[in-house]
C-alpha cells in the first residue's frame, strides 16, 4: 500500500514536470513571432517616417509658383477654324534680371522669309535690347523639337494647321508659348500650276483630273516614267506630310511621280525655269514663296477647308495658313522686354513683300543686308514694336554702321 500511494504521487509528479516543461518550451517557442510581430511594428513606424519625409515636391511646386507670379500672362483662345488655343504675354510686370544677359537662340528655319525676319529681329535684340543672339539651322520639324527642349528660344514661323498636332500637343505640355503673329493672310497648295497652263488647258480643274491620260502625258518628263511630275515640299517641311496624305487621298498615287528638292532654292529653280520656257510645271507653292510673289500662279480647285476634312485624310485646300511666333518659356522670366517686343511684331505679308522685291532686285545680297535695307527705310513700322530707349539704339548702330554679332555666316 505503501509503496503504491507513494508511486502514484512521483508519476503525477513527473507528469507535471512534463507539462511544465512542454509549457515552459511552448513558451519559449512562441515569443519568436511575438518578436517578429513587433519588428514588423517598427517596420512599420518606418515607413510613416518615410511618408513624413516626402516634403520636397512640395517645396519644389511652391519654388515653381513664385517664378510663375514674376511674369503676368492671359489665356487668349484665338477662334481660327481649327480652335488653336494662343496663350499670349500681355503685361511684363518684373524688370530684367540684373548680371550678364544669356544669348537668345532663334530657330534659323531654311526658307527666305523666316530668315529675313530672324535677322531683323536679332538685330533689334542685340542693339535695342542688349541681349546676344544666335541661330540653329534647320527644317521644320527638328527645329520644333529643338525649341520644344529649349535648344532654341525663339520661332519666328510656327505654320497651322501644317504643324498643328505637334504644336497643340507641345502648348498642352506647357513646352511652347505664343507670343504674336507674323505673315497674315498666306495661302499654299499641294497642287499649284502656272496661270499660262491653266489658259492653255481649261478642263484641268481638279487634283482629281491629273489621273486623266491628256494630263499625265501633259506633266510627264523623261524621268516620270509616264506619270505626271510633281515638285512637292523640301524633305524635313511639315507640308511634306501633308503632301503625301493628300495624294494617296485623291488616290494620285499612281498617277503622280513626286519629287522632292533638297532646299527652297531647288524648288524655286524648278518653277522659274518652265516659267521663264512657259514648260509645263506642276507642284506645291506657298503665297510668300519667291515665284508666287513674282509670277502668276493658278491653285487648283479643291473642296473648301474644314477641320473635319482635314482630320480625315486633308482631302481639302489647306486652311488659309495662321502663322505663329513661339518661344520657349524660359524665356518669359529673362527677357521680358523681348517678349514685349515680340509680341508687337506685325510683319505682315505687305510688309514683306517690298523686302523680298529688294532682294530680287539684288541677288547678290545676303539676308543680313537685306534686314539691314528694311531697318533702315522701315523705321516708322519697327520703331513701334520695341521701347524709345530701345529705337534710339537700333537707329545709333543703323547710323554706326554695326551689323548683328549672332548673324550666320552666309
Amino acid at each position: 500500500m505503501l509503496t503504491r500511494s507513494r508511486f502514484i504521487p512521483l508519476a503525477i509528479l513527473l507528469s507535471i514536470m512534463a507539462m511544465i516543461a512542454a509549457v515552459a518550451c511552448g513558451s519559449e517557442t512562441v515569443e519568436v513571432p511575438v518578436t517578429q510581430i513587433v519588428e514588423r511594428e517598427v517596420q512599420v513606424t518606418q515607413v510613416v517616417e518615410v511618408e513624413k519625409e516626402v516634403e520636397v515636391p512640395v517645396t519644389q511646386v511652391v519654388e515653381k509658383e513664385v517664378e510663375v507670379t514674376k511674369v503676368v500672362v492671359e489665356t487668349e483662345t484665338v477662334v481660327e477654324t481649327e480652335e488653336i488655343e494662343v496663350t499670349k504675354i500681355v503685361e511684363v510686370m518684373v524688370e530684367a534680371p540684373e548680371g550678364p544677359k544669356e544669348t537668345i537662340v532663334f530657330s534659323d528655319l531654311n526658307w527666305t522669309s523666316a530668315e529675313i525676319q530672324n535677322r531683323i529681329a536679332q538685330y533689334i535684340v542685340e542693339h535695342g535690347y542688349g541681349f546676344p543672339t544666335d541661330v540653329v539651322p534647320g527644317a521644320t520639324l527638328p527645329l520644333f523639337q529643338g525649341l520644344r527642349k529649349g535648344d532654341t528660344h525663339v520661332t519666328m514661323e510656327i505654320w497651322l494647321p501644317n504643324q498643328s498636332i505637334g504644336w497643340t500637343e507641345a502648348v498642352e505640355l506647357g513646352e511652347v508659348v505664343s507670343v504674336g503673329k507674323s505673315l497674315v493672310g498666306d495661302w499654299q497648295s499641294t497642287f499649284v500650276i502656272p496661270a499660262y497652263i491653266a489658259e492653255q488647258h481649261p478642263d484641268l480643274k481638279t487634283p482629281q483630273d491629273l489621273m486623266k491620260p491628256e494630263f499625265q502625258e501633259l506633266f510627264a518628263t523623261d524621268d516620270s516614267r509616264g506619270k505626271a511630275r510633281l515638285v512637292a515640299c523640301v524633305p524635313g517641311w511639315s507640308c511634306e506630310l501633308v503632301n503625301d496624305e493628300q495624294i494617296e487621298t485623291y488616290g494620285l498615287t499612281d498617277s503622280l511621280y513626286v519629287i522632292k528638292p533638297g532646299s527652297q532654292d531647288a524648288m524655286f529653280a524648278e518653277l522659274f525655269g518652265a516659267y521663264e520656257k512657259q514648260e509645263p510645271w506642276l507642284g506645291y507653292m506657298w503665297g510668300t514663296g519667291d515665284p508666287a510673289l513674282k509670277l502668276d500662279l493658278v491653285l487648283l480647285e479643291e473642296e473648301p477647308y474644314t477641320q473635319e476634312c482635314w482630320d480625315s485624310g486633308k482631302a481639302c485646300h489647306f486652311d488659309e495658313s495662321l502663322v505663329l511666333i513661339a518661344v520657349n518659356p524660359s524665356l518669359l522670366p529673362r527677357a521680358p522686354e523681348v517678349i514685349g517686343f515680340l509680341q508687337n511684331w506685325e510683319f505682315s505679308i505687305p510688309v514683306y513683300k517690298p523686302v523680298f522685291q529688294w532682294i530680287d532686285s539684288n541677288p547678290e545680297a545676303t539676308r543680313a543686308e537685306a534686314a539691314i535695307w528694311w531697318l533702315e527705310n522701315n523705321q516708322d513700322l519697327w520703331s513701334d514694336w520695341v521701347t524709345d530707349e530701345a529705337a534710339a539704339s537700333v537707329m545709333a548702330a543703323l547710323d554706326a554702321g554695326l551689323e548683328a554679332e549672332g548673324w550666320p555666316e552666309e
